[in-house]
């Protein structure tokens, strides 16, 4: 399996659990910097390698009157002095390729969305970058065919990819999490990370937008971890409740370290653990 290099630290087989978190959508300037301060003080006290990520624009909302976020420029600009204020790698999603220059001069890693995830143009322009690709498997896609998508990301001569489990459709307004997906998407060679909180949705569960069951992303994200996930992928916010975006699901700020201590210790039998097939 491959290893990719994030500013200063790798994610891949051998390296440190690393955690991407931050709030589903930048709502303002002044809660992105304060909730940025607070997981980068969480993740250096469980010793966990951090990326934050926030999304300047939601492009897949269900209803007109969901809020989307402040926008390609003024995101940036936030998503910037975040960089600037606390040294800390950012991400953000990409939704067109007219977007991918602008966000390759702030992002440490750009994201594809799930949904945009075959979407061959936007692949290759955001590959073509240079910088590491974050994949999220579309909740229609097989796991074994993401190798095809990472493929076409390669072709560029791109090899900084990750690929992301956010759960399948399951029937009307329901996702599964199968965690052979996690082996079977390792297997292709690249990083795999575990998103916790958009696993959790019930899409389109409440009236015009996307529910959840936010009390199962600490069993999810414990399996994944166990299954061998090589980086994990949480939105948190200070009070999920009010969030303008997936508010059934995001973690509760206060609750992280507690939840993240727990995963490391989960991390720390891995090494001990044999093949038994």
């Amino acid at each position: 399996m491959k290893e990719v290099k994030v500013k200063d630290f790798f994610i891949g087989p051998g390296r440190p659990l690393a955690l991407i978190a931050g709030p589903c959508v930048i709502e303002s300037e002044g809660m992105v910097l304060e909730t940025a301060d607070e997981l980068k003080e969480i993740a250096q006290r469980v010793n966990m390698p951090f990326i934050f990520k926030s999304s300047y624009s939601k492009a897949n909302r269900l209803s007109i009157s969901s809020f989307v976020g402040p926008g390609l420029k003024e995101g940036l600009r936030v998503l910037a002095k975040v960089k600037e204020e606390f040294g800390i790698p950012v991400l953000t999603d990409v939704h067109c390729t007219t977007e991918v220059e602008a966000v390759a001069q702030v992002a440490d890693i750009i994201q594809i969305p799930a949904f945009l995830c075959r979407q061959t143009k936007l692949l290759l322009q955001a590959a073509r970058s240079g910088l590491p690709l974050n994949i999220k498997k579309g909740q229609f896609m097989a796991p074994q065919d993401m190798g095809y998508i990472a493929a076409k990301a390669e072709s560029t001569g791109n090899g900084g990819i990750l690929l992301t489990e956010r759960g399948t459709f399951f029937g009307y307004g329901n996702l599964v999490v199968d965690m052979r997906s996690l082996t079977i998407m390792a297997k292709l060679g690249y990083p795999v990370v575990f998103d916790a909180t958009h696993s959790v949705q019930l899409p389109g569960g409440e009236k015009g937008k996307s529910g959840g069951q936010r009390e199962f992303v600490p069993i999810l994200l414990r399996a994944a971890v166990a299954a061998g996930c090589q980086a994990i992928y949480l939105e948190v916010h200070p009070q999920p409740e009010e969030a303008l975006s997936d508010s059934a699901s995001q973690w509760p700020l206060s609750k992280l370290e507690k939840l993240l201590c727990q995963i490391k210790e989960l991390e720390a039998t891995r090494g001990r653990w044999d093949e038994v097939l």
